[in-house]
């Protein structure tokens, strides 16, 4: 089978996020698939870009063809953003025939945080004689992120473009498969006919973690010497954004009064100074920063932690679900999880191995973290097993990949 996979952000464990189309990409190459990936020169999600000079440079990866379209840098969300994104899927319109022509494609998936590559999906879909299938993947519910949480008004232009994308990629499309597990409802509403809604989260990779990269000594050095002194980890990595909320952690950090748990955040983004700068003014004596790792060090540093936090902003678009790349990493860790987010329905709630709490009851996270402290090394270690054996049974990325691949034969078919 022909698969092309259009994602703008696209990236591979060596480039960084987003990393969910090679995962997929690479279980479909093994089992013989040709997957073409088309993705932009520039991500600000990527930690590295590739040198493109042309548009449609070809790089092989892992046996995955990435062909690569030229497109600006820019920072923020700004105009450039904006106009990334016309580069983007204005190149793949005006060369759908020849995409069609050269790659004879059985299936198309737009995969995209905005909606406007749908378009280019249906125009192959078209030029084929309608013998591709469509599917659209939903990582983000654009537009409803830009008037929700960006203030942005719904009659806003961009909005309504995004708008017309959304509902035209939930008609148009054969099957939508989304990452958000409560979103059915919405997209309904929004031109999406019965039973063609799916979820598939994101998940892990088992074979990272049974050959880890090798911790920097810069990171191990600090953690062993808390290790030494006998200290508690309470370890996060990821994004430092104004969406991850850290500034739970810290107030978390403040309230504990055991001076033996240590509060450790890994990472970069645009909201870590500022949280440095809290830290130092404060004189929070038991917050540690240290700097971003390689995904495929994960499993070493979460060796080092003896429970890992995250946090989210509240936010109205939780009641869709939530489907975090680091919440399937600390639900293999095999550690005890603390979720400090707003949500109805979690899979720590499913699956037993943490706690999850609504990131404004700073004190209740405080007393569960000194609650886990005190918890014996047996009870931590079975609440962590449960979150393994669900990562491995129901989140690794070969059975997700196979339910994927389930989903587009299944397409046409009565059944």
């Amino acid at each position: 089978m022909n698969i092309v996979l259009i994602n703008h952000y696209a990236g591979s464990p060596e480039m960084g996020m987003e990393f969910r189309p090679y995962y997929f990409a690479r279980e479909w190459v093994k089992k013989g698939h040709r997957v073409d990936i088309f993705a932009a020169s520039y991500s600000h999600l990527r930690r590295v870009n590739p040198k493109v000079r042309h548009d449609f440079q070809e790089e092989i990866i892992d046996g995955i063809h990435y062909h690569w379209i030229k497109t600006i840098q820019y920072e923020g969300n700004g105009a450039k953003r904006a106009i990334t994104m016309a580069q983007f899927v204005g190149k793949l319109w005006i060369n759908a025939k020849k995409i069609t022509k050269k790659f004879k494609p059985d299936v198309v998936i737009t995969s995209s945080t905005y909606p406007l590559d749908t378009f280019v999906g249906q125009k192959i879909k078209k030029i084929s004689g309608g013998g591709v299938k469509l599917i659209h993947e939903v990582h983000d519910m654009w537009p409803s992120t830009l008037y929700e949480i960006g203030g942005m008004s719904r009659k806003h232009p961009f909005v309504v473009t995004m708008q017309i994308g959304e509902n035209s990629a939930y008609k148009h499309s054969d099957k939508v498969v989304s990452l958000l597990p409560y979103a059915e409802k919405y997209m309904r509403r929004h031109g999406l006919k019965k039973g063609k809604f799916a979820c598939i989260p994101n998940g892990i990779v088992e074979e990272e973690w049974g050959s880890p990269q090798k911790l920097s000594d810069q990171h191990a050095d600090v953690l062993q010497k808390l290790k030494d002194d006998g200290d508690f980890i309470v370890g996060y990595f990821g994004g430092h954004a104004l969406s991850n909320a850290l500034d739970v952690m810290i107030d978390a950090a403040k309230a504990c009064t055991d001076r033996e748990i240590k509060f450790v955040l890994v990472g970069n983004g645009v909201e870590k100074a500022r949280l440095m700068e809290r830290v130092r003014t404060e004189k929070i004596e038991n917050v540690f920063f240290l700097p971003p790792i390689s995904r495929l060090e994960i499993p070493e540093l979460c060796d080092y932690f003896d429970c890992i936090f995250y946090s989210g902003i509240c936010s109205p678009l939780y009641r869709f679900g939530v489907c975090l790349n680091k919440m399937f990493d600390s639900m293999r860790a095999g550690k005890p999880n603390i979720c400090a987010m707003d949500l109805e329905h979690s899979y720590i709630d499913d699956y037993r191995f943490g706690v999850c709490i609504k990131p404004d009851n700073i004190n209740e996270i405080a007393n569960n973290i000194a609650k886990m402290k005190n918890m014996s090394e047996f009870e931590r270690e079975e609440m962590g097993k449960r979150g393994i054996d669900a990562a491995q049974r129901y989140f690794n990325y070969r059975t997700l990949s196979e339910r994927f691949l389930r989903i587009i034969e299944g397409i046409g078919n009565s059944c």
